[in-house]
């Protein structure tokens, strides 16, 4: 079974799946935020499409390590997300933080690193960050 990754965001969420084997990450959208019961709608669509038995969830600490407004945002879409896999009968599916300092950082590094323009980063980089943590937290797991 796969793990996802997620970078939440207020305005977006970063989503990347580990390979069968769960070595590798790869991003595989950015989902557009309209509303908490829609977007954990779409993170359930895509745990189902991709057979995940692990939700890997940034959380993203201040640097001193405490929480933070968005600290608290991610945690009750992780709260809603828990509920709504109940209501749906996969009460399986697990669900991990992974503490995401700086990872938005790492995934702008990498763009510009790769050339690629301002406008086009934008784009990706919740997906870059979501690949990040999700490959941090694989890592971990060896």
């Amino acid at each position: 079974m796969r793990k996802i990754g997620l970078d939440v965001g207020d305005k977006t969420i970063g989503v990347a799946v580990s390979d069968e084997l769960d070595i590798t990450a790869q991003g595989i959208t950015t989902i557009e935020r309209v509303g908490i019961k829609k977007d954990t709608g779409k993170v359930l669509d895509y745990i189902k499409e991709y057979d995940c038995d692990t939700v890997v969830i940034g959380l993203p600490l201040k640097l001193d390590g405490t929480d933070s407004l968005q600290t608290e945002k991610v945690r009750e879409f992780r709260q809603r997300l828990e509920n709504k896999l109940r209501g749906s009968g996969m009460n399986n599916v697990k669900i991990e933080f992974y503490d995401e300092r700086l990872t938005t950082v790492m995934a702008e590094k990498v763009l510009i690193e790769a050339d690629m323009r301002r406008n086009k980063r934008k784009e990706i980089i919740d997906r870059q960050a979501a690949i990040i943590i999700l490959q941090g937290y694989l890592d971990s797991l060896r």
